[in-house]
């Protein structure tokens, strides 16, 4: 009788995953619908989810589909684990990049798992805390390109402060996660805390509309945020013309937070063998 309890019960948890998945991706496709039809340059249509937190892969894929790719880099900070950030499906396409987590066990991990994508140079990984002082050193004393196609930041807190800090390297597209509780015209940003750790409350990070105000000051336009209000996309304002739809403003491109979007699936669960037996299979590593 107990292992008939059990059977059923696996059943019905199958059973209502399968539903919430098929309700999650009736409402993905049709947000996807009605952001194509109100605008035919919306980023949103593009959105899908390999490796990054929800639709940014889609998304980035298609923005430098528009601007085209100079050398192939990146740089990205609070990458976790390795298996769920902006730049880890990139490597397919043969970018190269830099990776800084504080994590040590993460770090440990993706060292022994990606050791011969390490070794060949496509991927530096680095263990480090950062702060607003020691970014540039961490990137200058890893990473030898200055001029780069991609800088993401995912630190839960002092992303914005971090960024403004940043002079060594030249982003094309910029990919930073916004506070999305903070709808425009608001200005919200959190006070610069060295050595604080989010405690899942709405003080973190920035809202939309700071980051527009600030970045555009630096030359970057806003060109779209990710569906479920987690990650906005910033590029350079002179690559922009002629392949983006203004106006480049948040009261325009703010998405609210549909965080429980995240639950969609988007295939079989990651597997750092992926990659590695990718490029030993089409690169000969």
């Amino acid at each position: 009788m107990f292992l008939n309890n059990r059977k059923k019960l696996r059943n019905m948890q199958s059973m209502l995953r399968l539903l919430t998945q098929s309700t999650l991706r009736e409402q993905f496709d049709r947000l996807q619908r009605e952001a194509l039809s109100e605008n035919s340059s919306s980023l949103i249509p593009y959105g899908y989810k390999v490796f990054s937190q929800h639709d940014e892969d889609g998304i980035i894929r298609e923005i430098f589909n528009r601007i085209g790719v100079t050398n192939k880099t990146f740089v990205e900070f609070g990458i976790g684990n390795g298996l769920e950030n902006n730049s880890h499906a990139l490597l397919f396409a043969d970018w190269r990049g830099l990776w800084i987590e504080a994590s040590r066990r993460s770090v440990n991990t993706i060292r022994k798992q990606f050791s011969e994508i390490i070794r060949t140079g496509q991927l530096t990984v680095v263990e480090a805390f950062i702060t607003r002082d020691n970014i540039n050193s961490l990137i200058v004393d890893n990473f030898d390109a200055t001029e780069i196609d991609m800088l993401s930041i995912d630190i839960d807190g002092n992303d914005y402060h971090v960024l403004e800090a940043i002079n060594c390297i030249n982003p094309r597209l910029i990919v930073l996660e916004y506070n999305a509780k903070f709808a425009p015209p608001i200005e919200y940003c959190m006070d610069y805390d060295e050595s604080g750790s989010w405690d899942h409350d709405d003080c973190f990070g920035a809202s939309i509309k700071f980051l527009e105000n600030r970045l555009h000051g630096r030359g970057y336009s806003l060109v779209a945020c990710g569906m479920t209000g987690l990650n906005c996309f910033f590029v350079q304002s002179e690559l922009v013309e002629g392949k983006f739809t203004p106006p480049y403003t948040s009261e325009h491109l703010y998405q609210p937070a549909r965080y429980y979007l995240r639950r969609l699936e988007s295939g079989h669960p990651s597997a750092y063998s992926t990659l590695v037996k990718s490029r030993q299979t089409n690169s000969g590593l």
